[in-house]
C-alpha cells in the first residue's frame, strides 16, 4: 500500500465517521491541551464531562493559572492519576506568568513545557497550529501494528522508535491535522482492542493482521503491569462534631488529597491487625469505637487496595491537638469534607457510612 493511499483512505473514512467532540471545533491551544491532559489514561465517555466542567470553571488559561491547587484537585476528583492535575496547574502557571500567557506554537518549544511529553506536544502542534508532526497514542500504535504487521514490542523504546519512524513516513503533506484525528479515531471506534470491526474495515484487503489472523496478538506488548496489594486501616476520629483529616504530601498515591489517620499493614483489614498501642492510646484519650466499616476494595492501575475504617468518637482533645500541630492536619465538618479534594475511596466511605 502506498503511503498516500493510507492517508487518503483514512481522511475519507473520517469525513463520514468522525466523532462529534467539542475540542475538535477549536484551534485554541488551551482547550486542546486541556482535552489531551484529561483524556490521558481516560476514555472519552468518562473524560468529556470533566472537560466541560473544567472549561466552565476555568474558561481561560489565566483563570486556571490563578486558581488554587486545592480547587483543581477537587474538580479533578474521580479521574485518577492526580499528578496530571498538578502538572496541568504547574504548566498553566508557567505559561501565564513566565511566557506572558502565550502558548508556544512549535513542537520543539511545546515539549519543553512542564508536564508535557511527546504525545501532548505533538497533539497541540498538530491540532492547534497545523504542524506536520505525527500524533502517536495507543490507538495509533494498534492500527499501525495491525495494518503493517509490526511485531516489535510497543512498550520498548526500540519498538516505540520504529512506530514513530513509520508514522513520520505515513503522514501526508496536506491536511495533517485531519489525518492525525482520523488515525486516532479509527483506532478508537473501528480497529478496537478486542473484536475489531474487520468486516467493515477500509483496510481489509491490505491489512496484515486480518490476512494472517493476528488481530489478537497485535500490537505486541510484553511488559506486564505488576499489581501490588496494600492494606489500609483508617482511624476516623470524630471530635466535637468534626472529623480529623490529613492532606497527603508524601511521595505516594493521592498527593494533595485528603484522607484520615492511616495505618498500613501487610495483612488483611481487621481490628486485630492494628497495634494494641494505637488502640490503647485512643482509649486513654477517651476514644469510643462507634462503628466498624465493611471492607472496601479499590482498584488502581498498579495497586489493589483493601481498606477498613474504624470510626472513633474522641472526647479528649490531647491526641487531636498533637496531630494538628504537625501541620497537614485539620478538623472539618461534613459540609467542608464534601468540598475537600479526596480519593474516591474516601468519598465512597464518607457518603456511605458518615452521611446517613
Amino acid at each position: 500500500m502506498k503511503d498516500s493511499q493510507f492517508a487518503k483512505l483514512l481522511i475519507r473514512w473520517y469525513s463520514l465517521n468522525k466523532r462529534d467532540l467539542p475540542w475538535r471545533e477549536t484551534r485554541d491551544p488551551y482547550k486542546i491541551w486541556l482535552s489531551e491532559v484529561i483524556l490521558q489514561q481516560t476514555r472519552v465517555v468518562q473524560g468529556l464531562p470533566y472537560y466541560l466542567r473544567f472549561l466552565e470553571q476555568y474558561p481561560t488559561l489565566e483563570v486556571l493559572a490563578n486558581a488554587s491547587e486545592h480547587q483543581i484537585l477537587r474538580l479533578w476528583q474521580g479521574l485518577g492519576y492526580y499528578s496530571r492535575a498538578r502538572n496541568l496547574h504547574a504548566c498553566a502557571r508557567h505559561i501565564y506568568f513566565d511566557l506572558n500567557g502565550k502558548f508556544p506554537s512549535h513542537y520543539r518549544n511545546l515539549i519543553k513545557l512542564p508536564g508535557i511529553g511527546d504525545y501532548t506536544a505533538s497533539a497541540i502542534a498538530s491540532f492547534a497550529f497545523h504542524q506536520k508532526v505525527p500524533v502517536v497514542d495507543g490507538n495509533v500504535l494498534r492500527v499501525l501494528a495491525r495494518v503493517f504487521g509490526l511485531h516489535v514490542d510497543i512498550a520498548s523504546q526500540k519498538g516505540r522508535n520504529q512506530f514513530i519512524q513509520l508514522a513520520k513516513v505515513l503522514i501526508p503533506h496536506q491536511h495533517t491535522h485531519l489525518y492525525n484525528q482520523a488515525l486516532m479515531d479509527f483506532g478508537a471506534v473501528q480497529c478496537i482492542p478486542y473484536n475489531p470491526k474487520c468486516d467493515t474495515c477500509i483496510f481489509q484487503d491490505r491489512c496484515h493482521a486480518f490476512a494472517e489472523g493476528e488481530q489478537k496478538s497485535l500490537p505486541v506488548k510484553k511488559k506486564k503491569i505488576k499489581v501490588k496489594e496494600r492494606y489500609f486501616h483508617y482511624i476516623v476520629m470524630q471530635y466535637r462534631g468534626k472529623y480529623l483529616m490529613k492532606r497527603r504530601d508524601e511521595k505516594d498515591i493521592w498527593k494533595g488529597l485528603y484522607d484520615f489517620y492511616l495505618v498500613e499493614k501487610n495483612k488483611c483489614c481487621s481490628v486485630d491487625s492494628l497495634e494494641e498501642e494505637l488502640l490503647e492510646k485512643l482509649l486513654k484519650q477517651r476514644g469510643l469505637l462507634i462503628k466498624e466499616s465493611e471492607k472496601y476494595k479499590h482498584l488502581l492501575t498498579h495497586q489493589r487496595i483493601f481498606a477498613y475504617f474504624l470510626l472513633f468518637q474522641v472526647k479528649s482533645g490531647a491526641l487531636v491537638n498533637e496531630l494538628l500541630e504537625k501541620g497537614n492536619w485539620g478538623l472539618f465538618n461534613e459540609t467542608e469534607i464534601r468540598e475537600l479534594p479526596k480519593p474516591v475511596l474516601i468519598k465512597n466511605y464518607f457518603e456511605k457510612e458518615i452521611l446517613i
